[in-house]
């Protein structure tokens, strides 16, 4: 389904449950479900973890859904709400100060664009990373998140959005070119 017509959708499936049709509920689950989890497996050690996390962001929303004052925020209510289940489970949190080696910053090379061609060792390379730059990466790359949206979902301004997006970037470059060096 198109983003958009997913965005109208939850809208109007939230007017729907605020004005009591419980049907609406499970068709919000059934609309955001697979992307929500997608979003949680990406997070989460493992996969039932991320079932969990899934389940308690259902129950979360069907306590508060009738609080939400704008149906078009949806998405960004339903992400808030995992990843906040999330920190709260790992007990997680991101260094206020990130630093990598400079010369990572934009090292760019056919081998790299190589490295970034296999998804099984992008994928292996992400579970290497903490969980703010796994979590900034996902929400960016596989969710098409804009900087404003993960302004607003992550609660930071969007310099430190850039900033750890640019760092998360380097840190999953310097994993993969690692890799690289080691399969020739």
């Amino acid at each position: 389904m198109p983003p958009d017509k997913q965005l109208i959708e939850s809208a109007l499936l939230v007017v729907r449950w605020q004005r009591g049709d419980r049907d609406a509920f499970a068709e919000i689950v059934k609309l955001w479900e697979r992307s929500l989890f997608f979003y949680l497996r990406r997070l989460a050690p493992t996969e039932a973890d991320a079932w969990e996390l899934l389940q308690e962001t259902w129950l979360k929303l069907l306590r508060s859904l009738h609080k939400l004052r704008d149906p078009r925020t949806l998405p960004a209510y339903l992400y808030t709400t995992a990843r906040h289940a999330t920190i709260s489970r790992f007990r997680v949190r991101p260094p206020e100060v990130e630093s990598f080696p400079e010369q990572l910053a934009d090292d760019r090379s056919s081998d790299d664009n190589a490295a970034f061609e296999n998804a099984e060792q992008v994928h292996r390379a992400l579970d290497q990373l903490p969980i703010h730059q796994r979590e900034i990466l996902s929400l960016f790359f596989l969710d098409d998140l804009t900087l404003e949206e993960l302004s607003t979902l992550l609660e930071i301004p969007v310099g430190t959005v850039k900033s750890r997006l640019h760092y998360a970037k380097a840190a999953l470059r310097a994993i993969l070119l690692k890799g690289a060096s080691y399969v020739g």
